[in-house]
């Protein structure tokens, strides 16, 4: 229990990575180079990693009494480019302050 706070980041993190590297590489090589096989490879890549994500957000939502709001603010953070790169620093601070 004491780790889902802390793996909730590591998730938020490559889960952000992955969706920029399925917008600003994947994408371009689909349409532009003509490789679709890149937004197959990377999406299901991020896809994998944004359900990890969701169900981390959802353990440590519950875990310490977060709110729907927070759950909220997750899921939003997840759809917006740099989202959850952007949070990680809040998000460690609050991990910090449940220990």
């Amino acid at each position: 229990m004491k780790k889902t706070f802390y793996w909730f980041r590591k998730a938020a993190i490559a889960e952000g990575i992955s969706f920029l590297v399925l917008l600003g590489i994947a994408m371009p090589l689909k349409y532009v180079a003509k490789i679709p096989i890149a937004v197959t490879i990377a999406g299901s890549i991020h896809g994998l990693l944004f359900i990890t994500f969701i169900v981390l957000a959802w353990e440590t939502k519950n875990n310490y009494a977060k709110s729907a709001g927070w759950m909220g603010k997750a899921f939003l953070a997840s759809i917006l480019p740099f989202g959850t790169i952007i949070m990680d620093k809040p998000w460690k601070k609050e991990e910090r302050a449940e220990i």
